[in-house]
């Protein structure tokens, strides 16, 4: 046994491994092959479904069936992804042709998922069988084993156009994704039958046959003008917009009507596009939506926006494609694998690569059809050859003791053993030399062969097998002659599948809304001791007065337009936009101050709260736990960033309190122990925020500033300390900054 111990590194061996790794996503799962436009998921899924012969014109057969036996045979990935893949293939708002024909809920553009797979049907549609599944019994591509190797699987579907085009495709790989939008089969024929007339043919002329991406939910490309350079490097970004339409209601008032979506939109964001309608009425972006109704159904896309008698519709639609998904970008990436690797391709490239494959299907199906039509010329040029010494024959199978002797006569003139009637008859059966299946057919051959009329059917097939033979040739030997029939292939596609054109491509101009400037009114913000905030009007805060300053911690005047400051213990300012707090009805909620900033109520609490406005006419005065002090200007706060530092702290020191300076001039520093310090602010210097500021009171160990406490004289000292009123100016006597203090007795 051998024992030797191989020494590698560790990361030349993770990354084998990751390589490894990705690869096999990239080829195996996530990216469809530029051949026939399928990752290997949905290509297994419809060989599957050829084998079990679900065909178009036969009956449906239950998903959880096509799906176990896809996983059994050919993809043991799980049943998921194999069902998920068969739901996109039979939704026409993703797929410009669908390729298997659902029976049951197979979801809708609105997002709403499929049912269970034990509850739905599917069947192939007949495009499929023509276009993607035909002749695979003709050897046409190459097969390998499946993961057990106890079935054999195709490599590539024989498709017969470019389904990566027509069908699109999306999918995310590792460190690489691939976004294709679906495009109009007659178009993509036609350029591809251009490209067979000329080789040389540019990505701008082909662009004459296909004007660009067809989403099947329609809409409108509006960069016409991009899609060029798009088409050539095969990246880029399309810009699409929903249709909308206008209609008059009744009582004078406008619909504005969406009829068609984004290709982007398919799924839940067309709830999301709701939300971000209603989001615009509430921030008052817009007032001239009365109702919104979405009567969407099964026949398509219907959105009614219900506008005001006086409202400009235009307006409201521009709103619509600036503020929301209505106008959303395609991420164009026609990444593909091309030649076993990943590649990016231009639209040529596609349209060749699907063409060199197809003369490949052509090449070999064409070369199946001329052996098998050589080897029925064979047996029909012995059975023709046959009949007209039928006589020797009959007698050659008389004359024989067994069927080895009486073929051994036929192919190698051997009549040892057999009778003859005459020594003529057994000159000649010495001279035949028919091949092995030419005896084996004259062998095999029945009596009413013989009948004049089954004779004349013999030299007719025998024509027209001559006849095959020769087109067949031809076909292999003219790369013109296959060129005209991949084209009578796909014109044949073009007439039976093709579909009218659903987007319209063309050059919009960019959409520009006039927004008028919100009207600034006072409003007062009230804020409870929960920490939810909310914004009314003036007058609905007088007329629940008694009741707004009894609810509510915080009960702050200011602008519409204006600012919150909120400063918390751990020395942060947050500043929280009026306009993003909600405003109307005094009884509702409002919305946590965390939804709003970057406040964090279980790492802080807020011990201050004041309008940005009216910092800038005042100074705070900041008292920490370890008795630091200051004094700051407010217009230290007028900043645009939503959080910035409102002090510095020392190592594990907190805010305790932080006030307005006003005319009360005294202020007393209350500590953990009971020890009062009183003394005047003016010995507190102005200081920058950035600064620590300086010691109000000389502290012993372990003790810490608890509370503060303001007073202008002896006429506003008495505060309530430790649930005892006291006269705090009169038990503490006057002292200054940076002392000790004194400790009093309850």
């Amino acid at each position: 046994m051998d024992t030797r111990i191989l020494q590698t590194e560790y990361s030349d061996v993770m990354k084998k491994s990751y390589i490894d790794y990705a690869m096999s996503v990239i080829i195996a799962r996530a990216l469809p092959d530029v051949r026939d436009g399928l990752k290997p998921v949905q290509r297994r899924v419809l060989y599957d479904m050829h084998e079990l012969g679900i065909k178009y014109d036969k009956p449906y057969r239950k998903s959880a069936r096509i799906v176990g036996d896809t996983m059994g045979k050919y993809h043991p990935h799980g049943d998921s992804s194999i069902y998920d893949a068969l739901v996109v293939l039979t939704q026409d708002f993703k797929k410009g042709i669908p390729l298997v024909e659902g029976h049951g809920n197979f979801g809708t553009m609105e997002g709403d998922g499929a049912a269970a797979m034990r509850y739905t049907e599917a069947r192939l549609q007949k495009i499929t069988q023509d276009g993607i599944l035909a002749d695979l019994d003709k050897d046409v591509v190459d097969f390998m084993p499946n993961f057990d190797e106890t079935e054999k699987e195709p490599v590539v579907l024989p498709c017969r156009f470019p389904n990566l085009l027509v069908n699109g495709s999306e999918g995310i790989a590792v460190g690489m994704a691939t976004n294709i939008p679906p495009h109009n089969l007659a178009e993509v024929i036609d350029a591809c039958k251009a490209y067979l007339k000329n080789k040389d043919i540019t990505v701008k002329e082909l662009m004459k046959y296909i004007k660009g991406p067809d989403f099947p939910t329609g809409g409108i490309v509006v960069n016409q003008s991009e899609l060029l350079d798009i088409y050539e490097s095969g990246t880029g970004k399309i810009k699409v917009r929903g249709r909308v339409e206008v209609e008059n209601a009744k009582g004078g008032k406008v619909n504005v009507v969406v009829t068609e979506i984004p290709y982007t939109m398919v799924g839940n964001n067309i709830g999301k596009f709701l939300s971000d309608v209603v989001s615009l009425i509430d921030a008052k972006k817009t007032s001239d939506v009365l109702d919104i109704s979405n009567q969407s159904n099964k026949d398509g896309i219907r959105i009614v926006f219900e506008l005001r008698k006086d409202a400009d519709p235009q307006n409201f639609i521009n709103l619509l494609y600036k503020k929301t998904r209505l106008e959303d970008t395609f991420g164009f990436n026609m990444l593909a694998i091309c030649g076993g690797r990943p590649e990016t391709l231009s639209l040529k490239r596609v349209i060749e690569e699907n063409i060199n494959f197809q003369f490949e299907i052509a090449t070999r199906k064409y070369t199946k059809l001329l052996e098998k039509e050589l080897e029925k010329k064979e047996i029909q040029e012995g059975l023709i050859r046959a009949v007209n010494i039928i006589d020797l024959i009959i007698e050659i199978l008389r004359g024989s003791k067994d069927r080895n002797m009486a073929k051994a006569c036929m192919t190698e003139g051997k009549t040892e053993g057999i009778r003859f009637k005459s020594k003529e008859s057994k000159i000649m059966a010495g001279m035949l030399d028919f091949t092995e299946k030419q005896a084996n057919a004259i062998l095999d051959m029945r009596l009413y062969k013989l009948i004049g009329l089954e004779l004349e059917a013999l030299f007719n097939e025998n024509e027209e097998t001559l006849a095959n033979i020769a087109r067949y040739k031809e076909i292999l030997e003219n790369r013109d002659s296959m060129a005209d029939v991949l084209i009578s292939d796909m014109d044949k596609l073009k007439r039976e599948f093709s579909v009218k054109r659903r987007t319209d491509i063309e050059d919009a101009e960019e959409i520009v809304i006039e927004e008028e400037a919100p009207k600034v009114i006072d409003v007062m913000f009230l804020m409870d001791r929960f920490g939810y905030a909310k914004t009314v009007d003036m007058t609905t805060y007088e007329r629940n007065k008694e009741a707004a300053d009894a609810e509510n911690r915080f009960v702050i005047p200011l602008k519409s337009d204006g600012k919150i400051c909120v400063f918390t213990d751990v020395g942060n300012v947050h500043t929280i936009r009026v306009k993003d707090l909600p405003f109307g009805r005094f009884r509702e909620k409002g919305t946590p101050i965390d939804n709003v900033s970057n406040y964090n109520s279980e790492k802080e609490r807020f011990l201050y709260l004041a309008s940005q406005d009216d910092l800038k006419y005042n100074r705070l005065v900041f008292v920490t736990a370890l008795s630091m002090m200051k004094i700051v200007d407010g217009n230290e706060f007028d900043v645009s960033k939503k959080t910035v530092a409102a002090t510095k702290l020392l190592e594990g020191d907190t805010i305790v309190s932080i006030s307005r300076l006003d005319e009360r001039k005294n202020i007393i520093l209350q500590t953990k122990d009971g020890v009062f310090l009183r003394f005047s602010l003016d010995e507190v210097p102005e200081k920058k925020k950035a600064a620590v500021g300086v010691r109000g009171m000389k502290l012993s160990k372990a003790d810490n500033v608890e509370n503060v406490y303001f007073a202008k004289g002896s006429e506003d000292s008495i505060f309530e300390v430790n649930g005892k009123s006291m006269d705090l100016f009169t038990r503490v006597k006057a002292g200054h900054r940076d002392t000790k203090g004194v400790k009093l007795r309850s």
